[in-house]
């Protein structure tokens, strides 16, 4: 402290900060129970990429006599980490609900538990959406290339681990899982949305899925594509309105091509159906349908009429 005061521009940058330290806007944990650690949490989903992906990250060569082993030691490593996460998650809550007997640490327990006997299912439809990226895009060359490269894979196992979190009620992990996707995918898929097996997202950049978006089996979209909420409603106070659906449904074997917004809870759109690029949706159409934008207008200036 002796070389601080010796500082006056520290000194009085110092004594500016700590008023703004005195008031609670969401912002200061002081005090109070250990948050969840995000470097924790982006380590159990490096963990879980070994697990859905053996040999895919180049760490090792892995033998299939030794597979049983090398899967099982990570998988102890996840158990003992996310049990850790949940129970930190878990405990800032308790405050707010007044528990009398704190069980945060048994329901991490069977948090983790209920996951770990999940995983195996994760996988089977993981290698859906993978079978479903290689056969959806003419480009890719193998499964390898696809699991290897494309930003699509991390973003659905990130949000399907996520998911099963957000099922379970458990806080912060399943946003802060999403969120790493999101900033290193430029894909935004809330944790609550219900996405079904062999989905595919081409090119992805810049697609977001809300957090009541319910996706059913092989839908397929392009990038730029938005699955949102239209105005959100308020209560009397003027607060928003939380719990209700705000996102679309999208059935069956849909395509929705670039750019395309489609908005609301109550807005579905039918099995089989193909949503144009560019289209502006805010209603439900029926199963088999197109909806197009019609064709705009062209100019086109040549040396000759510029």
């Amino acid at each position: 402290m002796s070389n601080l005061m010796n500082d006056p521009v520290i000194e009085e940058s110092l004594k500016e900060l700590i008023k703004t330290y005195t008031d609670d806007k969401g912002v200061n944990h002081l005090e109070g129970p250990t948050l969840p650690s995000r470097e924790n949490i982006y380590r159990v989903l490096d963990l879980f990429f070994e697990i859905f992906f053996p040999g895919f990250s180049g760490k090792i060569k892995i033998k299939k006599r030794h597979l049983r082993y090398y899967i099982g030691e990570i998988l102890l490593e996840i158990k003992e980490i996310l049990k850790e996460e949940i129970n930190r998650a878990l405990h800032f809550d308790c405050p707010l609900k007044k528990c009398d007997n704190c069980t945060c640490e048994r329901k991490a327990q069977k948090t983790v538990d209920t996951l770990m006997k999940k995983i195996p299912q994760i996988r089977e439809i993981l290698k859906s959406d993978v079978v479903a990226a290689y056969y959806g895009d003419p480009a890719a060359k193998s499964f390898e290339e696809v699991v290897l490269s494309y930003p699509f894979i991390e973003a659905i196992y990130t949000h399907r681990i996520a998911h099963e979190l957000y099922e379970m009620d458990i806080p912060f992990i399943p946003r802060v899982m999403s969120e790493r996707a999101h900033s290193r995918t430029g894909i935004d898929i809330h944790p609550g949305a219900k996405i079904g097996h062999s989905f595919f997202i081409d090119h992805a950049t810049g697609v977001v899925i809300g957090e009541t978006c319910k996706i059913g089996n092989n839908v397929k979209i392009y990038q730029g594509v938005t699955l949102g909420a239209l105005s959100f409603p308020k209560d009397e106070k003027g607060n928003l309105i939380k719990g209700i659906k705000r996102h679309p449904t999208i059935e069956d074997n849909v395509v929705i091509y670039a750019q395309a917004t489609i908005l609301g809870g109550e807005t579905i759109i039918g099995h089989d159906s193909v949503i144009g690029g560019n289209v502006w949706l805010t209603h439900s159409v029926p199963p088999y349908s197109k909806v197009l934008i019609a064709k705009p207008e062209l100019i086109v200036k040549t040396k000759k009429n510029l």
